[in-house]
């Protein structure tokens, strides 16, 4: 039996007893499954040509906490609580300053709630996070902060492009905030949006929007039929089918707990301890697939996240489009891996910390990021890692790629070479975020003799350091718009034209679900 307390709704129980799964998981599946049915209706029924925009901000708010108190019950209060003393705060504090006092107190607040989680209640047990919507939340309230004050306090000319773009000139109603913060299509599993992405969805302007071509020129929107997500959301959820059977059938077999079992560590040759590593974290990946890409189809659903049409005339849904799986499962570099898995949490990284930053943007974003995702030691001591393996890349990268790149046969060997250790080098940095607690993180590494560790130490020491033009390529990266930002090549994304580290945002604890964000 597969009974597990949880706050939330029990009228499941009886299809969780026959599944062999806890209830909140079911709840939580079965809640999204009603998300992209009510999403089809919304665009259906709700379309901005039917209806205001006041009643969509109204449906949408009123079925993400039904939701939301489905699937967490008393635990949903925390979602209204937070919004609203940030929106007090918003009001009360003034532009020139809300936007740090917004940030203390929503990171504050989700950093107590996760405590309280944690080692108060049932330390190590993801049934029922309640925190997970909260972390896309605080997202949200955050962004938002920024977004107002670079609108109405800073100068344009101050202002980065994207920042310019995603300015908002205007306070939210209280509707239209927590419409933005707990709507049905993100309140479970997110991802992050940008407020006047999401409020020119809801006005029913995206498909008239301007989008940027390849030299960031505006171009006019052409007449078109409003584009159908039907294709879109029937890809995804493909997608999302392939890989929940990937996740049933095979991830059981090689659990990431079995590179700490003390008789494969005893017994093990060095060849199967690195494969089987890359193995067990392959086989935990498909979960994330699978939540990330249901809730970008549900957002699709509702006829959000269209982002124009592509050169041949096809329509793009990827706005908010948290994956691109195949460029994460080819990864060739440590920070294409990381620009290509959770990429709306790495944006908003960006937009609150790195490119705001004036000492140390990379270590100031990992540490946010840490912070961000809980209070398990495991989550610091993978970033604490990712920091070094991040700046131990850049050099290798800097000092060797341009002695392979003059030919296709170097360039092939140099990309194989690099795929394999980019991708063990990522399963060592991750194990600790799955593992949670101190001892059996220090146990994975000893067995390895911390020899990532070491050789990322000697590559910072020995190799010369050569100086990036943050000035010029961060910064003309960073300040991408919305359309440049998911036009990239895998050419780019594989010079890392990304430069700020994203969150390693795996937690391969989570026995079927991750924290939406995810």
């Amino acid at each position: 039996m597969a009974t597990t307390s949880t706050t939330g709704s029990t009228l499941l129980q009886p299809l969780s007893n026959a599944v062999q799964l806890p209830i909140d998981q079911v709840n939580f599946v079965v809640g999204q499954l009603s998300a992209l049915l009510a999403a089809v209706w919304f665009r259906t029924y709700l379309h901005p040509s039917k209806t205001s925009s006041f009643i969509r901000h109204v449906v949408a708010t009123l079925l993400g906490l039904y939701l939301a108190l489905f699937c967490f019950g008393w635990y949903a209060l925390h979602f209204l609580v937070q919004s609203g003393i940030s929106y007090c705060i918003m009001i009360g504090m003034g532009v020139e300053a809300m936007h740090k006092c917004c940030f203390v107190f929503a990171l504050g607040y989700l950093i107590v709630c996760q405590i309280t989680r944690v080692y108060v209640f049932d330390y190590g047990q993801y049934s029922a996070d309640f925190s997970g919507p909260m972390m896309i939340i605080t997202q949200k309230i955050t962004s938002l902060a920024y977004e107002i004050h670079d609108g109405m306090f800073r100068k344009d000319e101050d202002l980065t492009p994207s920042q310019r773009y995603l300015a908002v000139r205007r306070m939210p109603s209280l509707l239209e905030y927590l419409s933005y913060n707990c709507n049905f299509m993100g309140i479970l599993a997110g991802p992050l949006c940008s407020y006047k992405d999401y409020i020119i969805f809801i006005e029913g302007r995206s498909y008239h929007v301007a989008h940027s071509d390849k030299n960031g020129k505006e171009e006019p929107h052409c007449a078109r039929a409003e584009p159908s997500p039907s294709a879109a959301v029937t890809q995804k959820l493909l997608v999302c089918g392939l890989s929940l059977l990937v996740h049933l059938t095979v991830s059981s077999f090689f659990p990431v707990e079995h590179n700490i079992d003390e008789h494969f560590r005893a017994t093990a040759s060095w060849p199967t301890k690195v494969i089987y590593l890359y193995v067990s974290l392959l086989a935990a990946r498909p979960k994330y697939y699978f939540a990330w890409t249901l809730a970008d189809a549900i957002n699709n659903a509702a006829g959000f996240g269209f982002r124009g049409h592509d050169e041949s005339g096809e329509a793009r849904w990827d706005l908010i489009s948290n994956l691109r799986i195949r460029q994460i499962e080819m990864s060739t570099s440590f920070k294409m891996f990381l620009d290509n898995w959770n990429i709306q949490t790495a944006l908003w990284l960006k937009r609150v910390c790195y490119e705001r930053a004036t000492v140390s943007p990379t270590i100031q974003t990992f540490v946010l990021s840490a912070i961000w995702h809980g209070v398990y030691p495991g989550y610091y001591l993978t970033f604490l890692t990712g920091v070094l393996m991040t700046l131990a890349a850049r050099v290798m990268r800097n000092n060797f790629r341009h002695y392979f790149i003059g030919s296709p046969q170097r360039k092939l060997l140099y990309d194989v070479v690099t795929w394999a250790v980019t991708q063990v080098a990522v399963s060592y940095t991750v194990v600790p975020f799955v593992l949670l607690s101190v001892k059996p993180s220090f146990a994975f590494y000893s067995s390895w003799n911390y020899c990532l560790h070491i050789a990322g130490i000697l590559v910072l020491l020995l190799l010369p350091v050569k100086k990036t033009q943050r000035g010029k390529s961060t910064r003309e990266n960073v300040q991408l718009s919305r359309s440049q930002k998911f036009d990239e090549t895998e050419d780019s994304l594989g010079q890392n034209s990304f430069p700020t580290t994203n969150s390693v945002r795996s937690r391969e604890a989570a026995p079927a679900r991750p924290p939406s964000n995810q």
